[in-house]
């Protein structure tokens, strides 16, 4: 078992593994391990300091590799949530029935994070695995939430799966790791439907949805523009992949614009190449077309979204919001001179607006140190024999992957189309994961979303 937490450091007296172990063995390991942890802070002239735990993540893994992936992620929220992390490698498909069992409690970085890290890693084999929630009700800490996130595809409908949800306070799942994703994301949607009002759902996918979701509402914040709502017309989603299983960050996104705004579907169909059409009815009986497409992209992963548009006219105003991951390097500029001595690696609008913010600030340095620079150079005076203004060129070198570049182009009637550019880099799991569990994985934006998503899954 060693090798179940290679990727936290064993401290020696702090931990504690067994074989062949039984519940009662893990507990009470548990309770000695924390006793050592405390006696060792405070040393022998103090007494032991109260143990903080804010909550409890249960991390269901199928195999080693998900194993680690869930020690590396609880461990990473311990460092600033003290809390206690289990994580249960069931293994159901192993004939002999026995527990093997890691205990630590000890801080990961003793220097910059003081706090323990209580960490329990159980590998059940046999059909233990079946009554998660008798294996782990003993270990909780009463008082604080309790979180089980299934790394894996939860058994949606199993005896184990609703046994576990009694003993914890939210499921979070990630759906764009589903094994069967079309009807494991429906069973995750009847979750939501018909679980207890208290009970959390969060899914690492929606979160990953952030940025569209974000972009598109600033886009209707400004009060001049709250209008425009009303007179959404047409909405387009790019993804990659095909199959009806890679559909489902276009669906939640649309299932976010159709609960927030009111929309009810009417119908919807599925075609050839991942295409779908559907149509919602708006108010005052106003249509609303969507359109899904699958569109492959070098630096997108199937069922990534790629690109939201978004056209309509209200109060005689036509308007379009465009939003683009990993834009296509289409054109070059009228204006070549950015490409003289530093390229941009890419002739779209993205990489040479990138290029002329980085030149404008350039400038900007130059301009206000060109005398001490000239003087300098030359020996003048100061304020003597000045260059004429330099010339700046464009120094962004923009990589060949931008999969992290967002352009969002917003044409409003006549006005002059404007362009952001932004970058937003991949987030690692376990900053996802604290996101999810610091809302509760209580987001009741999500679960209406996903009920809307499901409803037009089913439909196509």
């Amino acid at each position: 078992m060693a090798q179940a937490v290679s990727a936290v450091s064993p401290q020696p007296g702090l931990d504690w593994h067994g074989e062949d172990v039984t519940i009662e063995d893990v507990l009470n390991a548990l309770n000695r391990v924390r006793h050592s942890f405390a006696r060792a802070e405070a040393g022998e002239e103090d007494q032991p300091h109260p143990r903080n735990c804010v909550m409890t993540l249960v991390s269901v893994a199928p195999n080693s590799v998900e194993e680690t992936r869930a020690i590396l992620a609880s461990t990473a929220i311990a460092k600033d949530h003290p809390s206690l992390a289990i994580v249960v490698r069931d293994e159901p498909r192993v004939r002999s029935g026995r527990i093997d069992a890691s205990v630590m409690a000890h801080p990961i970085d003793p220097q910059n994070n003081p706090a323990p890290c209580e960490l329990v890693v159980l590998r059940v084999q046999g059909a233990a695995g079946a009554h998660l929630a008798g294996l782990v009700d003993p270990l909780l800490v009463s008082g604080v939430p309790v979180y089980l996130w299934w790394l894996s595809t939860p058994p949606f409908g199993s005896a184990e799966l609703n046994d576990s949800l009694r003993i914890c306070d939210a499921l979070v799942v990630d759906s764009s790791r589903f094994e069967r994703p079309y009807n494991s994301f429906l069973a995750l949607s009847d979750i939501a439907h018909k679980s207890h009002p208290h009970m959390g759902l969060g899914d690492l996918q929606w979160e990953r949805l952030s940025p569209w979701r974000e972009t598109t509402a600033q886009f209707f914040a400004p009060a001049s523009r709250r209008h425009l709502m009303n007179g959404v017309s047409e909405i387009g989603i790019d993804y990659a992949g095909e199959g009806r299983g890679n559909r489902i960050g276009a669906a939640m996104l649309a299932g976010w614009f159709a609960s927030s705004l009111g929309w009810k579907l009417q119908h919807a169909a599925g075609g050839g190449g991942g295409v779908v059409a559907a149509i919602y009815q708006a108010e005052g009986w106003r249509p609303v077309q969507f359109a899904f497409r699958s569109v492959p992209k070098a630096h997108v992963m199937p069922g990534e979204v790629s690109a939201l548009r978004i056209a309509g006219t209200s109060a005689g105003q036509s308007f379009s919001l465009s939003i683009q991951r990993d834009p296509e390097r289409a054109r070059r500029p009228e204006d070549a001179r950015f490409a003289d001595l530093h390229l941009t690696g890419g002739e779209d609008d993205a990489g040479n607006e990138l290029a002329q913010r980085k030149a404008s600030r350039h400038l900007g340095v130059v301009e206000q140190n060109r005398e001490s620079l000239h003087h300098t150079s030359t020996g003048d005076a100061p304020g003597e024999s000045l260059p004429a203004r330099p010339k700046v060129l464009a120094s962004e070198r923009r990589r060949q992957d931008t999969s992290d570049v967002l352009l969002t182009m917003i044409d409003i009637g006549d006005a002059e189309t404007l362009r952001h550019v932004q970058r937003v880099p991949p987030e690692d799991e376990a900053a996802i994961l604290q996101r999810v569990l610091f809302m509760g994985a209580r987001d009741p934006v999500f679960s209406r979303s996903l009920i809307a998503a499901a409803e037009l899954m089913r439909a196509i």
